[in-house]
């Protein structure tokens, strides 16, 4: 949106506002905001989640979970995606408001994307957000949130919201009392890097985090929401906190004393709306003289901006509003989750047995507690979708009546029976009966989102939602053992959100799925019979042990991620296995002076150099070659998403600017160091890893600034 129209939008909330009593005021700084009808003012319910799909109020298009869609490396499908997502979402705004519903999750402010870093595979929360890598992350969320906004000179499509601001990562259990101390490299570097990418390119809302930063709650942080994200940053949107996270100030953090401290805290510092209540105490905390009407003009002024940029306050008429049932779950729309979840698995190994040759194979035992089960298609904060395609389903609607299939559920998902009155392992033994009379297994194995998610809606109740480890449940690895033992050529396939460490040399192929949303049985069974080729990159480090990680409660970077991890990884970031084959050729950097401020284009040529039409991820990174410590060993710094058919070749092009060689200082200070930085550019890391994996490595070239 153009600065002359929120200028404009400025000058109507402002005169809005003026008009409005003090108790009128403090009511619209809820979440559940009040009507004001003698200002035509409606209830709004600001709560709304879209982080996959328009989530939490009935039928929508469900596509993989976050983490996946970052495993597509993909900016220009996941723009694609969020426009979809904010169509429905349009849809269903414009539908219920016909009806006077105006409920919560069904309003056009979206609190998505969350672009946390997903630092520690024990995080339950980690398959929201888009991975490890701050300049991943922040090239998703751009994108994401463009398709969210629209690109309308003068109404957003709907508004998206970056969180949590900022730092948090778990663990789960402590979020509500733990306090992050943390340098000022890791802070901006890693930590805060996304948000200000989102903030530069126009998201209109953020949400604090519950935890502390260094001895202050976010959600009432003078240094993160003062200092940095509206005076260094500039940032004009709104903001909210998280829900229920103000209380915590007085009942957890200890930061203030009385419910009436907490609010002017929050207030004072420019949280603008409170998902939760204790903003039902604002006239108590001006009567107390702890904050004045000024204070909540500026916030309300916020708010009635983000309403009106929406086009969703007085008469106004928006290209949106035409938007109508049929678009709702559409074969177009539905189409795209199929594309994005092809897109979104990973391939991590494979024989040769990939793929499938159909007219070789008269049966297949396709087993395992995530083989039919719904729940290991859709991940955490999702919607509902007009239908699901498991992993059995789809490789029964793909195979017909021409392959004998033999299912067997082999275990549940975490409980070491089915059926209460039956012994232990109660369905192993069918599941091997159905391997031993296959000519080839298929073994759905991972998690869930009762079993890694969010403090309360996980039931894992031990470690609320945080994995305590890296292995498969007890009862899945003894299906695993066991089903491994009979011998037949069996694909291992994993649906989770974030790294498990699955190693055994009897596994002909392994496939990551994560939560790859309603048609995700259906693209799965394209890719074990080659009617597509697996592309995905895993944009998380897949670890061998939790051994090899420092202290979950530690947040220093150090010894975390691809960036700082000495150790050798189970499977790096950036690695996943492709039918195809490609070559890269000619690399060149063009001529420019980096040291005083001039951008960089680097050129590759990529062949298809199989018979296999096939998508290739290209990763660009950098590495300074005098590096200490400190400094991070290498850093993604481009990426982009290339389909050649069989034998093409394409000249693809990186513009870099200046800043893409900065490094960041103890200070928090991005510099230019002089020296020598080497780029890679290729299918994965230059990591010996991924070199020993892909039996290949990216091509180089110096730089020196």
């Amino acid at each position: 949106m153009k600065p002359e129209k929120k200028q404009i939008y400025k000058q109507k909330a402002l005169e809005l506002v003026s008009k409005m009593t003090l108790e009128e005021k403090a009511g619209q700084m809820l979440y559940n905001a009040p009507a004001i009808p003698r200002l035509g003012i409606p209830f709004y319910n600001w709560w709304n989640e879209a982080l996959h799909g328009v989530a939490r109020a009935g039928t929508a298009t469900v596509f993989p979970q976050a983490i996946g869609l970052a495993a597509m490396f993909d900016s220009e499908t996941l723009h694609k995606t969020a426009d979809i997502i904010s169509t429905e979402g349009r849809v269903k705004y414009n539908l219920f408001k016909e009806e006077d519903d105006r409920d919560i999750y069904k309003g056009l402010t979206f609190w998505s994307p969350n672009i946390n870093i997903f630092r520690d595979p024990r995080w339950g929360r980690g398959h929201e957000t888009y991975g490890e890598d701050p300049f991943l992350s922040a090239e998703l969320g751009k994108a994401f949130v463009k398709g969210l906004q629209g690109d309308d000179e003068d109404f957003l499509k709907s508004a998206a919201c970056a969180k949590h601001f900022a730092v948090h990562s778990g663990p789960e259990s402590v979020r509500h009392s733990f306090n992050v101390e943390i340098g000022m490299q890791d802070l901006y570097e890693t930590y805060l890097y996304a948000f200000k990418e989102l903030c530069d390119d126009g998201v209109e809302g953020f949400m604090g985090a519950y935890n502390a930063v260094n001895g202050e709650p976010c959600c009432g942080s003078k240094t993160l929401l003062d200092d940095i994200l509206r005076r260094d940053w500039g940032f004009d949107g709104y903001v909210t906190s998280d829900c229920g996270a103000l209380r915590d100030f007085n009942e957890h953090h200890k930061v203030t004393k009385t419910v009436n401290e907490s609010v002017a805290l929050a207030v004072k510092n420019g949280c603008d709306l409170n998902c939760g209540a204790m903003y039902c105490h604002i006239l108590s905390a001006i009567n107390e003289g702890l904050i004045c009407e000024e204070d909540i003009d500026k916030c309300v002024t916020r708010l009635m901006e983000t309403r009106l940029r929406l086009g969703i306050l007085g008469d106004v008429q928006t290209q949106y509003d035409s938007l109508d049932y049929p678009l709702l779950c559409c074969d177009k729309h539905i189409e795209s989750a199929l594309d994005t979840a092809k897109k979104s698995m990973v391939l991590l190994e494979n024989d040769g047995i990939l793929p499938l040759d159909r007219s070789k194979t008269k049966s297949i035992a396709v087993i395992g507690p995530n083989a039919d089960s719904r729940l290991s298609l859709i991940g955490n904060y999702h919607g509902t979708a007009d239908r699901y395609v498991t992993a059995l389903e789809g490789i029964q609607d793909y195979v017909g009546k021409d392959v004998r299939i033999n299912y067997a559920v082999g275990c549940d998902i975490f409980s070491d029976k089915t059926e209460g009155l039956a012994l232990p392992d109660d369905r192993i033994s069918e599941a091997v009966i159905a391997a031993k009379h296959s000519d080839v297994v298929m073994l759905c194995l991972g998690l869930n989102e009762l079993l890694e998610g969010e403090e309360g809606d996980a039931n894992n109740f031990s470690a609320s939602g945080d994995k305590e480890n890296l292995s498969l449940p007890v009862v899945q690895q003894k299906l695993l053992d066991r089903v491994l033992a009979v011998g037949k050529p069996t694909v291992v396939v994993l649906f989770s959100g974030s790294a498990l460490a699955v190693e055994d040399s009897r596994i002909n192929a392994l496939i990551q799925a994560w939560y790859p949303g309603q048609q995700g049985g259906t693209a799965l069974s394209e890719i074990l019979f080659g009617d597509f080729s697996p592309c995905g990159k895993l944009p998380v480090t897949f670890y061998k042990s939790c051994d090899d990680l420092p202290s979950f409660t530690d947040y220093d970077m150090n010894g975390r991620t691809y960036r700082y991890f000495e150790k050798e990884a189970l499977y790096p970031f950036g690695f996943g296995l492709s039918y195809a084959s490609f070559e890269y050729s000619n690399l060149t950097v063009s001529d420019s002076d980096i040291a005083n401020g001039e951008s960089v284009t680097v050129s590759v040529n990529i062949k298809n150099t199989s018979n296999i039409d096939a998508w290739e991820k290209s990763q660009l990174y950098i590495s300074f070659d005098d590096r200490t410590n400190d400094l991070p060993i290498r850093s993604l710094k481009g990426f982009r998403a290339v389909f050649l058919k069989a034998n093409e070749q394409k000249t693809i092009n990186f513009n870099l600017q200046s800043n893409a060689f900065g490094l960041f200082d103890q200070d928090g200070k991005l510099k230019l160091n002089s020296g020598n930085y080497t780029i890679h550019v290729g299918g994965s890391q230059p990591d010996d890893k991924s070199v020993k994996l892909l039996e290949k490595s990216p091509l180089t070239i110096k730089v020196n600034i």
